[in-house]
C-alpha cells in the first residue's frame, strides 16, 4: 500500500511538473511599430527651398507637427494656420497628400507655402537619437524637426 501511495505521489508530481513546464508564460512581444518613434510634438528647425534664411521665413512662430500614433492622427501649425488629419504611415514611409483640415487665416510672407509644399514632397522619415526628426524626399532630408 505504501509503495502504491509513493507511486501515485511520484506520478502526480511528474505530471504537475510537466503541466507547469507547458504553461510557462510566453515572453510578451516588445516589438513596437517603428512609427511609434514619431509620437509627440516636433518643431521645425530646417527646411529646404527658397534662398531665404529660415528665420526670415518664420519670423514670429516656427511650424510644428504633432503625432498621436495611438489614434493614427497628425496635427500642427504651419506658422500661421492649424491643420489636422489622418496619419498615413507604413514603417518609415509617410504620406501627407491625403485630405487635411486646415484653418484659413491670411498669412504674411511665404513661410506657410514653403512648409506645405515641402510636406507634400515627403516620402519617408527618420529619427536621429530621440530628438531629431527628418522628413526625406528620395534620399535628401528636406525638413528637420526638434522634439518638444
Amino acid at each position: 500500500m505504501k509503495k502504491k501511495i509513493k507511486d501515485i505521489i511520484s506520478v502526480s508530481l511528474i505530471a504537475y511538473c510537466f503541466v507547469l513546464a507547458c504553461n510557462t508564460p510566453k515572453k510578451a512581444s516588445t516589438d513596437m511599430p517603428v512609427y511609434t518613434k514619431l509620437e509627440g510634438t516636433w518643431e521645425l528647425n530646417y527646411i529646404s527651398g527658397p534662398r531665404i534664411a529660415f528665420d526670415g521665413l518664420y519670423k514670429t512662430k516656427k511650424p510644428f507637427i504633432r503625432f498621436d500614433v495611438s489614434k493614427m492622427m497628425v496635427n500642427g501649425n504651419t506658422s500661421c494656420n492649424n491643420f489636422n488629419g489622418k496619419l498615413d504611415v507604413d514603417g518609415n514611409k509617410i504620406n501627407f497628400n491625403g485630405p487635411m483640415a486646415m484653418t484659413q487665416m491670411a498669412c504674411p510672407g511665404m513661410g506657410e507655402s514653403v512648409f506645405l509644399d515641402n510636406l507634400k514632397k515627403v516620402s519617408s522619415w527618420s529619427v536621429s537619437g530621440d530628438s531629431t526628426l527628418n522628413f526625406i524626399m528620395g534620399d535628401i532630408a528636406i525638413m528637420r524637426f526638434s522634439k518638444k
